[in-house]
Parts: C-alpha cells; sequence; structure tokens
C-alpha cells in the first residue's frame, strides 16, 4: 500500500497537487454535475470534501473498473467497437501516466474517479464523454475500494506468512532452550522457547483465516447499481462481475452502493492483528531489557539515544505496541461514521477509506518490521533459563505428584503451597522442605531441579519436548494450506 497523507494535509495536497498556476494544469474546472448548477463550487467546498489525496491510491482499481465497464456497454451495443477501442486506449494512456507519475491532475479533480474521467475524455473526444454511461460514481467507488480491498488483503496476509515462517525457523533453530511461562507477568511454569514462539504463529494465523474470509465475503461486484436503483439501460453486470474478477454481482442495487461491513470487518481484521502484534512487541521490550536478558537485537533493528550512549531501544517492538492503539481508534471512528445512515449511498461514506488505507499500511509496515526484528534477534538461552529455574516454577509439578499417588488435588495445592510460603519466609529451600516431608520425600524433591519441569509438560500441545514434534507437523501443514490459499 503507497503511502498516504494525514488528514490534516489532505486540504494542502490537494491545493499543491493542483497548482492553477502550473501551466501543465489548466482544464476547464467543469465538474461531474456542473450542468444541475449555474456557477462553480466554492474553494472551500473543494478543500473540505476532496478525496484525491488519499483515494488516488486507487487508480489501478478505477481503471480496471472503468475498462470493463466499458467493454460491457459495448457488448450491449452502447458503445461501437471503435469507440470501445478508443476509450480503452485512453484508460491504457492514464494508467501509463499514473504509473510513471508524470499524470496532471487540475482543480476539477476532486477524487481519483473524475480525474480519470476527465483525462480520458481529453484523449478519446467524445467516445470519453460516453465511459460514464450507466454508471454513477456511487457502484463505481465500491466496485474500487472492492478490488482493492481483495489486493491489499491478500498482500497482508502474504506478509502474516512470512512472519509465521520466521517464528518457526526460530522455534526450529531454538533447540531445548526454555523459559518461565508467565502469568499476570509472575514466573508461572517452565516452557520451550519453541513452545512460546509458536504460540504467536498459532494467533497469526487466525488472522490469516479472518483476512481471507473478509475478502471472500466482499468479492461481490457492485458496478450496474447505478447511484441506488440500477438503470434502465440494458447493462450487463454479470458480464462485468466475471470480467473483473468477481465471484458474485450484487442481488439489491442500494445495498450495493451502501455496503461498507468488508471495511469494517476488515479494519477490525486489521486492528486484531495489530493488537497480536502489539503483544509480541510487549514481550520483545520487557526480554530485551536489562532486567530480564532474554534477547539481543541486531544492530539494523535498534535505535540509540540522543543523549544516553549505551543505550539500544526496541523501538519497532514499541511502535508496534503503540500503533494498535491507532488501529483501534480506526476502528472505533470507522463504525460510528456507519451507525445510522439512511440507505442508500451518504458522503459520510468517504469516510471509510482513510481508516482503511491507514490500517493496512501500519499493518504491513509493523509486519515487516517484527519480522527483520525477530529473525535477526540473538537468544541468550542462558538467561532464560535461569529465570525458569526458580525453584517455585516446579509448585505444579509437585501437586500433581501428590495427585498420582492419590491425594485430592485441593489438599495436595494446600500441601505445596504451605512450603512455597516457607521457603519464600526463608525457613529452606524449596527442594529441602519438600525432601523432608514424609507425604512427597526425595524423589519428589527431585522434580525442582533445572530443566525437569520442562520436560514434565507431556500433553497434547503441551509446552515440553514430547509434545513438540506433534505441534510443530500441525504447524507446518497449516503454513502449507496457507500458502496454497494464499497462492505462494
Amino acid at each position: 500500500a503507497a503511502h498516504w497523507p494525514l488528514t490534516s494535509e489532505i486540504s494542502q495536497d490537494w491545493t499543491d497537487m493542483t497548482d492553477p498556476q502550473h501551466p501543465d494544469r489548466s482544464g476547464d474546472g467543469q465538474t461531474l454535475w456542473h450542468g444541475r448548477f449555474a456557477g462553480g463550487p466554492a474553494e472551500a467546498l473543494m478543500a473540505y470534501t476532496v478525496s484525491l489525496p488519499f483515494d488516488r491510491t486507487m487508480w489501478r482499481d478505477d481503471i480496471d473498473g472503468s475498462a470493463a465497464h466499458v467493454r460491457g456497454l459495448a457488448r450491449v451495443g452502447l458503445l461501437t467497437d471503435a469507440e470501445r477501442d478508443d476509450v480503452l486506449s485512453a484508460l491504457d494512456q492514464v494508467s501509463d501516466e499514473m504509473e510513471s507519475d508524470t499524470f496532471v491532475f487540475v482543480e476539477s479533480d476532486e477524487d481519483v474517479h473524475t480525474a480519470v474521467e476527465r483525462r480520458v475524455t481529453e484523449l478519446a473526444g467524445s467516445a470519453g464523454g460516453k465511459l460514464h454511461t450507466a454508471r454513477s460514481r456511487n457502484d463505481q467507488v465500491a466496485t474500487d475500494l472492492r478490488l482493492w480491498c481483495k489486493r491489499e488483503l491478500l498482500v497482508v496476509a502474504r506478509s502474516i506468512h512470512d512472519l509465521q515462517s520466521v517464528l518457526l525457523d526460530r522455534a526450529l533453530g531454538s533447540g531445548d532452550t526454555y523459559l518461565p511461562g508467565y502469568t499476570h507477568l509472575q514466573r508461572a511454569q517452565p516452557v520451550l522457547l519453541a513452545h512460546h514462539l509458536l504460540a504467536h504463529g498459532w494467533a497469526l494465523a487466525r488472522d490469516v483465516d479472518r483476512l481471507l474470509a473478509t475478502r471472500d465475503r466482499l468479492d461481490v461486484s457492485p458496478l450496474g447499481a447505478g447511484a441506488l436503483a440500477g438503470s434502465s439501460l440494458p447493462i450487463d453486470p454479470e458480464g462485468n462481475a466475471a470480467d473483473l474478477g468477481f465471484a458474485a454481482v450484487f442481488d439489491n442495487s442500494l445495498d450495493a452502493v451502501s455496503d461498507r461491513d468488508f471495511v469494517a470487518e476488515a479494519v477490525f481484521d486489521l486492528a486484531l492483528v495489530g493488537i497480536h502484534l502489539s503483544r509480541i512487541g510487549e514481550e520483545w521490550v520487557l526480554w530485551t531489557s536489562g532486567e530480564f536478558g532474554f534477547a539481543k537485537l541486531d544492530d539494523g533493528y535498534a535505535t540509540g539515544s540522543s543523549m544516553l550512549p549505551q543505550k539500544k531501544n526496541p523501538d519497532i517492538a514499541e511502535h508496534a505496541r503503540g500503533k494498535s492503539g491507532r488501529m483501534i481508534g480506526n476502528l472505533t471512528g470507522l463504525l460510528a461514521t456507519h451507525k445510522g445512515l439512511p440507505l442508500a449511498y451518504n458522503r459520510d461514506l468517504q469516510e471509510d477509506k482513510e481508516p482503511l488505507f491507514d490500517s493496512v499500511e501500519q499493518v504491513t509496515l509493523a509486519v515487516a518490521a517484527l519480522t527483520g526484528m525477530i529473525a535477526t534477534a540473538t537468544f541468550v538461552p542462558e538467561a532464560m533459563q535461569a529465570a525458569a529455574d526458580e525453584e517455585t516454577t516446579a509448585a505444579t509439578d509437585l501437586a500433581e505428584y501428590l495427585v498420582r499417588v492419590g491425594v485430592p488435588f485441593r489438599e495436595a495445592h494446600a500441601i505445596v503451597g504451605a512450603h512455597v510460603r516457607a521457603a519464600l519466609a526463608g525457613e529452606g529451600s524449596l527442594s529441602d522442605l519438600v525432601a523432608a516431608d514424609s507425604r512427597l520425600g526425595p524423589d519428589a524433591a527431585a522434580l525442582v531441579g533445572p530443566g525437569v519441569g520442562v520436560r514434565m509438560r507431556t500433553s497434547r500441545g503441551a509446552a515440553g519436548p514430547e509434545a513438540l514434534p506433534l505441534q510443530v507437523e500441525s504447524y507446518r501443514a497449516m503454513l502449507a494450506r496457507d500458502a496454497e490459499r494464499l497462492g505462494l
């Protein structure tokens, strides 16, 4: 996704793009609705309502949609073959100009759709004036946005798949390294580092699945719905849908032009990706701190301090954590905009694009940066394992030892809890206290030894080495299935 401007920059960006003093930016100043009005639009109106600085990112989709529409008009006899070819040739030239950044915008170009049609008409003459036959900007915009989402959500999902693959690579390379697993950010039980890394990979798998499901649901063409009620002309919505690669065509014109559920779904999916990336970021902020010391960042994926020479800061992780709030804000703002809109199209819906484009851009940047950060980081197994070998992390294993000899779990919990309390009070080490208890003894005390606890985790999906191979097999199968779905 290309970078797009902040809302506060849009009016100035439009003014800069369409400087009327520029020798190549003449243009007749007409709007698409000029016939109804005696005069042109006020500058304040254009500055407030213009969307070109951000919706120009959809230029490819607008040209593709327009080309399909033109071919459809020719199929039903509303354009001659010669007119069709002239307009398609003009659209190709507009595409080349956009691609090479030589397209010249004029003051009347309030959005990318207006700009493309205006330029096509300049190039194709009267045939270009037929481009908008049986089409409204309402179904045009809805079509463009669905095409954009189909493409960009796939790009995001593929980038997440790359991050999942890096997590698998790092998991497989971590060997028997283990670290504390935490609840409430308190050391709980030891887990393999591989298990911890793959936990994030499974969460990201759900993100991929959601993005692809949203993509499937939005794969419906609204082209032909017109402004809100369809057309009296013999158009071909089914043919246009097939031409554009949509899986289905709309059934209700009112719904087709007003539906932005797919945008809300996409922004939700992206917000949840952002939350998952934030969780990864939070852990890496902790892991790379002096207090934890579990990992070290590569110099290329860290920053320094302008004042403190010793600093090596995890800025990528912090940005991933911080930008999740921005993506949540995009979602809540979008939902509030959609609330209470009557059918069919309302200009409020112009507010769907900025949060969508921003969320796609921020997730794309975050995934790429985190992928590089994790791929190049160095783990510190000795620090991880020293923290995980704290005697109290064996408490659950001690309780389960008692369960295996018939002690009810609640009673076992209380027995072990009392020994932990005594150890923390300085009455002895936990292993010595356990060894001295006739209900436990030396065999139970051996469970407190370094590296023992992680090997005790043997149930399906558990955090120990015995269960890991089956998880890795399942994870690899998931990646392979998703690679096929993603066209990788």
